[in-house]
């Protein structure tokens, strides 16, 4: 991914491939690499994939929150001269896509979310803050995925290191306590944007009915399930994920 990165300004990202701008949104313990299939299959296939380093750790405390973050991707597509994109959101950034959705409808042709919070906010893990226990960390990582053998150590390292920070860690809370206040049940139903829905049948973290809540709730949606599989889809089964991603972009015809 590191030449296809860049730093403008005040904003970080990935971008790739020419076409339909699909502009993707990490989770709170997420990085750019967890779409690394996805944006080097779409990025060959008539698609401008984007994916922005939101500034989760670095804005200040007081704009810590999911609307603040939803306000950060508006400016950021405004900043690309975008006037309309997909957005793709993974967990927290699932969350800030829909948020964004609800603020700026004018900007968005389609959403895609994927073991999105937004409805059900034990996404952020209420025990979550064990600092300084590495097996639970490591535990608590490995439940993100259907098979732990997904989290890797380094990815392991990753969340450690998080938690261990005590500026990361007064965010990450911070961040949590905004996702429980945003809750966005009674905003979906006037949402009619077209929404793919990507769901792990077997993800612990944001369960399968709250991906069934989000379809009944949005009046645009379609919801597909992949077997065997926790709540970072696109790591886990990315050419599945990729397959039935690619299926709803071709029947459903998106105002881009």
């Amino acid at each position: 991914m590191e030449k296809n990165y860049k730093k403008e300004g005040r904003y970080s990202y990935y971008e790739a491939g020419e076409g339909i701008p699909i502009v993707i949104l990490h989770g709170l313990m997420g990085g750019l690499s967890n779409f690394d299939a996805v944006a080097s299959y779409f990025s060959t296939k008539g698609y401008k994939i984007i994916i922005p380093d939101l500034p989760i750790y670095t804005q200040n405390i007081l704009k810590t929150n999911v609307k603040s973050f939803a306000k950060y991707v508006k400016d950021f597509i405004t900043f690309k001269g975008l006037e309309r994109v997909i957005l793709l959101g993974n967990s927290l950034g699932g969350h800030i896509a829909l948020y964004h959705t609800k603020m700026y409808p004018e900007k968005v042709a389609g959403l895609v979310i994927t073991g999105s919070s937004g409805l059900y906010e034990s996404a952020m893990g209420d025990s979550y803050p064990k600092r300084g226990d590495y097996e639970y960390i490591k535990k608590k990582a490995e439940d993100v995925f259907y098979d732990p053998a997904v989290a890797t150590k380094e990815l392991i390292d990753e969340v450690y290191e998080s938690v261990n920070d005590r500026i990361k860690l007064i965010k990450t809370l911070t961040i949590a306590k905004s996702a429980i206040r945003h809750n966005m049940a009674k905003d979906l139903p006037k949402m009619h944007v077209q929404t793919c829905i990507i769901w792990g049948k077997n993800d612990k973290v944001t369960p399968p009915d709250v991906a069934e809540e989000f379809n009944k709730l949005l009046p645009n949606s379609t919801l597909y399930w992949i077997d065997k599989c926790g709540h970072a889809a696109m790591m886990e089964h990315p050419d599945e994920f990729n397959n039935l991603l690619e299926e709803w972009l071709t029947n459903t015809h998106l105002p881009v």
